[in-house]
């Protein structure tokens, strides 16, 4: 049986999640709740990009999976990704095409210069 955009995203972001621990990048305390209420684009003022990948963007397209809720079409969060985790080098190719793979599957695109994986 073919999976769903819903199943294919939830598992997506559930490896994004193990891939974020895995690199120590995981905060296990909460954000301040003002620090989510940023205007700037990443809440980039306010949080680092691996803050905002736990406490926005995970929990807000969980949240749309977990409704089936339509989900976003235009997407790419690979090059903030890349440019957030270049100075980790190698060791974060795993979470960037996590990242590459989700741009793909919710955009069709996949805007990814670094570590691309080939099937």
């Amino acid at each position: 049986m073919k999976k769903t955009i819903h199943q294919e995203t939830s598992t997506l972001l559930s490896l994004l999640a193990a891939e974020l621990q895995q690199q120590q990048l995981w905060q296990f305390d909460p954000v301040p709740e003002s620090a989510l209420q940023s205007r700037q684009p990443f809440c980039c003022d306010t949080l680092t990009f691996e803050q905002w990948l736990q406490f926005v963007f995970i929990a807000k397209l969980g949240q749309m999976v977990k409704e089936e809720l339509p989900l976003p079409t235009n997407m790419a969060l690979c090059p903030m990704a890349e440019e957030a985790f270049k100075s980790r080098g190698q060791a974060v190719a795993k979470l960037i095409n996590i990242i590459g793979e989700l741009d793909e599957l919710l955009s069709g695109k996949r805007a990814q210069t670094m570590f691309v994986s080939t099937p």
